[in-house]
């Protein structure tokens, strides 16, 4: 963090134009001198001011509730409360009536957006572009820290495979390369690339391997060996630790039996000891409380021990630092020193936020910040970019000309409040612009509305008034999939189909004979296989924020060509979970054997010939991994590497030419993906390790050149080190996980 916090020091200024943050004129402009700070406040503070600093509360209703609390230090930082008129009273007293006048950190679940809500992190991460996700952090940055907002709970950074997990939706999908880029954009987003007061601390979450809880149920258990921590659901981790970020949050999760919140290897050795972390570590809301559950404590006390003996600085509603803390250390439980390290922690983000020089926001000035036109540009971008194309029979783009009569139907079409996704506490359904609304201001007198269904999860299939109107149209688009409600936290699910009678909906409009447009919006990955044949184009939007309806209409006419890519495998059942890209081989690996229509009645037992696949529904996703359609087409040819033999300190560099082969302007997202063909471990059969953008017009082409450390080959092996091993690799440049042919290349 050495060199992060330099950088950090510079203080300055960086925000989108238009949107000019208050530069802090700060005291400290060296890491001694920040450390020479914390260690006289230390000096100053009794026993119980420190632990006040340990202590996070959740506000609501008066400010005055709070006081004597803030005036005695009791509490170090609050969350859930916006209103930049209380958030300053809130910092008054803490600042003026407290002893010390340490301020506090304000903060908030600000996911993917504040006022501005932008599509829901699986959805940027279908964009493949870093660059722009850290553009919606800067946003989301800028409008949270004018209403008093210094701290979000974001970037989440599980890695998950299982869509049936509701928080899939929160992260970046399956893929731990892909996370790590995201994971680098968000912080840097969050935070700006140096600090002012508009940087809003980053809290990487949920550490760790949080995404592999056990059938998808939320909480669950986790059962990661280490050699699979590290190798796929630490890396993001330790990118955005490097990417500067201040905080970490523990999971609700245990794994191999240990609760996160007291796992002293991954806080203490990993986390600190190989990583060097020294930001704020703190609980999630009660984990440490849910530790009793666990059966990993007895009491509050017992479970405020192994939290901070873990490494554990700051205790979220649990109440367990400020209750029993003194009290352990007066016992000889615990050492004071402990707490100084965990208040040293906390002091550092608050000292490098400027949140001494600048405890107050400006209220006057606080509005005219939220919702600013080059923020909903942004926004309005980001779904065009994440927007995936999935099936397209020549339907779109639609031509407006000959069009007289449009229906739209379906629960999603006006739906502001879901259309927003969850986690999305401070968007407003007054500001959020839906399908419906975007294409009646786009085309007068043409649209018509029929909703068909009111809600995703009805069952009263009444479609006479849609049908018939379907019938007198000239296309139907139809905007289905699930409310915010049916995903994100605590909300799981079995059965991934869409919900109620939509299914039903797309079958009925599509007996009419008329084209027949799906959108679906959805915080995960559905199983639409049965719902393909019944339309003649389907484009999935996840869950799109505030700009939806405009971009969703910008695509649908042709204004923007879709570039989006699946962030994660979509199943043809829920059956095939967990299913993704880069599994390794097994021993008997699919090579097109029987399926189950195949198998003659009374057929005798037998495993040979017979490998890892499910005999009703094989071994393929519906779609894969890193996959979209466009409205154009692209080729990839003259693929070559600059040798065939790379030492361990090498670069490796790819050459491609990509052209644009049809006749609309679009952008490609080439992936470069690399096999290991033998490892002291089984390795997987693909790992994406590159991926960029590249926009070319109609009939352009252009050769790409390429490059991946021969570092960025290394895994963690039996010995537990990490390692570039000698031996023979492939490598693929393509459009997708399951496309391109391979090049060899040995590293020695």
């Amino acid at each position: 963090m050495k060199a992060v916090r330099t950088l950090i020091l510079a203080f300055v200024l960086v925000a989108l134009p238009g949107c000019q943050g208050q530069k802090a004129a700060s005291t400290v402009g060296t890491d001694a001198a920040v450390e020479a700070r914390i260690d006289k406040f230390l000096s100053q503070m009794t026993l119980s001011e420190k632990i006040g600093q340990m202590n996070q509360v959740s506000v609501g209703g008066d400010v005055s509730n709070y006081a004597d609390a803030l005036r005695k230090g009791q509490i170090g930082s609050i969350l859930n409360e916006v209103d930049p008129v209380k958030v300053n009273e809130f910092q008054r007293i803490s600042v003026e009536e407290s002893r010390l006048g340490i301020p506090l950190l304000v903060g908030r679940d600000v996911i993917h957006g504040f006022h501005t809500v932008f599509p829901i992190p699986l959805g940027l991460a279908a964009t493949f572009d870093p660059a722009l996700v850290e553009q919606g952090a800067r946003v989301a940055a800028l409008e949270a820290t004018a209403q008093g907002v210094r701290w979000t709970f974001s970037p989440m950074l599980d890695i998950a495979r299982d869509p049936r997990w509701g928080r899939i939706a929160e992260g970046s999908g399956e893929d731990t390369y892909l996370d790590a880029r995201m994971a680098e954009a968000m912080v840097y987003g969050y935070q700006g690339r140096a600090a002012d007061t508009t940087s809003m601390a980053a809290c990487i979450k949920h550490f760790v391997g949080y995404g592999a809880a056990e059938g998808g149920r939320d909480y669950n258990s986790t059962f990661l060996t280490e050699r699979q921590l590290r190798n796929v659901y630490l890396p993001p981790f330790e990118a955005a630790v490097k990417a500067g970020a201040m905080t970490l949050m523990t999971s609700f999760n245990d794994n191999d039996g240990v609760p996160s919140t007291a796992n002293t290897f991954m806080v203490k050795d990993v986390l600190r000891g190989e990583w060097g972390f020294d930001g704020l570590v703190v609980t999630d809301w009660n984990s440490m409380g849910e530790m009793i559950a666990h059966g990993y404590g007895t009491d509050r006390k017992d479970v405020a021990k192994k939290a901070l003996d873990a490494g554990v600085d700051m205790d979220m509603m649990t109440y367990g630092y400020v209750s029993h803390l003194e009290e352990l250390v007066h016992s000889g439980a615990v050492k004071e020193a402990a707490i100084d390290q965990a208040v040293r922690n906390i002091l550092r983000v608050k000292i490098l936020l400027g949140l001494f020089e600048h405890p107050y926001v400006d209220v006057d000035a606080s509005a005219a910040v939220q919702y600013a036109p080059e923020h909903l540009a942004a926004a309005q971008r980001s779904v065009e970019e994440s927007a995936i194309l999935l099936k397209n029979n020549g339907v779109l783009p639609l031509e407006a000309a000959p069009l007289r009569n449009i229906l739209v139907t379906g629960p999603l079409a006006d739906a502001p409040h879901d259309q927003l996704g969850t986690w999305a506490f401070d968007g407003e359904k007054e500001h959020t612009v839906t399908p419906l609304k975007a294409l009646k201001e786009r085309f007068p007198g043409k649209v018509s509305y029929v909703p068909g269904l009111t809600y995703s999860r009805e069952n009263r299939a009444r479609f006479d008034d849609v049908v018939a109107a379907a019938r007198r149209a000239d296309v139907v688009l139809v905007f289905v999939g699930e409310e915010a409600i049916l995903s994100g936290e605590a909300h799981s699910l079995a059965d991934l189909n869409l919900k109620g009678s939509q299914s039903e909906l797309l079958a009925a409009l599509k007996a009419t004979g008329k084209p027949v447009v799906a959108t679906v919006m959805a915080g995960r990955p559905l199983t639409i296989e049965r719902d393909l044949p019944n339309c003649d184009a389907l484009l999935y939007a996840f869950h799109p924020g505030t700009m939806g309806g405009p971009a969703l209409a910008n695509l649908l006419f042709g204004d923007v060509t879709p570039s989006g890519k699946t962030p994660v495998t979509f199943l043809r059942t829920v059956g095939q979970v967990p299913l993704y890209y880069n599994h390794t081989m097994t021993g008997r690996p699919y090579n097109g054997e029987t399926l189950l229509d195949d198998i003659p009645q009374e057929a005798g037992q037998t495993s040979l010939g017979n490998t890892s696949y499910y005999l009703d529904y094989g071994p393929y996703p519906l779609f894969p991994f890193g996959f979209g359609l466009s409205y154009t087409t692209f080729s990839y040819s003259d693929a070559s590497l600059d040798r065939d033999v790379y030492g361990k300190d090498d670069t490796i560099t790819i050459s491609c030419t990509l052209a644009n082969t049809g006749g609309r302007n679009g952008t490609e997202v080439v992936q470069v993906y690399v096999r290991d063909l033998m490892g002291s471990l089984t390795r997987p059969v693909k790992e994406l390790k590159h991926f960029e953008r590249v926009h070319l017009q109609a009939g352009e082409s252009r050769t790409l050149q390429m490059q991946i450390p021969v570092s960025e080959l290394a895994f963690y092996g039996q010995d537990g080190m990490k390692k570039v091993e000698p031996g023979d690799f492939q490598l693929w440049v393509a459009g997708d996980s399951d496309s391109g042919e391979p090049m060899n290349f040995c590293v020695k």
